[in-house]
């Protein structure tokens, strides 16, 4: 096993979660290859989101995760196989959205479905993501009268429930 390449692998992984959390598209786009997919099985969006292409990944993303969308992604688990310039991954995680301007939380588990490629550069980058839910949970801010949003980096006053 190539312990160096695995490494590098969740690295890259942890790095598109964070560039997710934290709204940074610019360095998110060099995660995925030119031709990466990605298939999204959210239900809170009424139906899965299948992309194809890093722009209308990165697209989807940005126009989906706006400041009103507060999002926290959790992966552990890994099961990596690292074949040459190829690799695959299965990854356990977590997530929480705060939609506030729908004013709702979500929140679920699923496991990550991952391949990746090793460019000509040496650094690796997602060629394929996805995940089906195992399970996706939503309640509305209504019903939580005490729910207070104390902190919220991309908008411009704390938001509360009520």
């Amino acid at each position: 096993m190539d312990l160096v390449a695995l490494e590098e692998v969740k690295r890259l992984k942890y790095r598109y979660l964070r560039c997710v959390d934290t709204k940074n598209w610019a360095e998110i786009a060099d995660v995925f290859t030119a031709d990466a997919t990605a298939e999204y099985g959210t239900r809170a969006l009424g139906r899965p989101v299948s992309l194809a292409g890093r722009d209308a990944i990165v697209g989807f993303l940005r126009d989906s995760l706006g400041a009103g969308i507060v999002t926290t992604h959790f992966v552990g688990q890994p099961e990596i196989d690292i074949d040459g310039d190829e690799a695959s991954g299965t990854w356990a995680f977590t997530d929480t959205v705060i939609a506030t301007e729908h004013r709702a939380v979500i929140t679920g588990a699923a496991f990550y479905e991952d391949r990746y490629a090793r460019g000509a550069d040496a650094r690796w980058r997602i060629r394929h993501t996805g995940y089906r839910r195992t399970y996706e949970a939503m309640l509305s801010l209504d019903d939580l009268p005490s729910f207070r949003l104390t902190a919220n980096r991309w908008a411009a006053t704390p938001l509360a429930s009520g």
